[in-house]
């Protein structure tokens, strides 16, 4: 139940799209970590920069779109800058399509 929650949870997070870059944050490798328990959820995640603009709007979207998964009571997100998101975190198609060079 737990592992289909959690992958719930993902996808209703690609709903979410970075203003900056366009694509969605769990495909930019914005989400750290999504933990469940007792239908408490809580979600570990970054933006491209300590100072970047769309923290709270990110934030805010993360918090309403895992909320509608059935089986989410709560959640709580807490944005971290550790490690430091890069380019390297991005999936391979998207960060090929965003125009970033492989890195090898």
């Amino acid at each position: 139940m737990t592992d289909r929650l959690l992958e719930e949870i993902r996808g209703a997070l690609r709903v979410v799209i970075d203003p900056e870059l366009g694509e969605n944050i769990v495909d930019l490798g914005f989400v750290y970590d999504i933990a469940v328990e007792d239908g408490a959820v809580r979600i570990t995640m970054t933006a491209t920069t300590r100072g970047c603009p769309a923290t709270s709007f990110l934030k805010e979207g993360v918090e309403a779109a895992a909320s509608t998964v059935p089986g989410v009571a709560a959640v709580d997100v807490a944005m971290t800058f550790e490690p430091a998101w890069t380019p390297d975190l991005i999936e391979p198609a998207v960060r090929a399509s965003l125009g970033f060079a492989a890195v090898n």
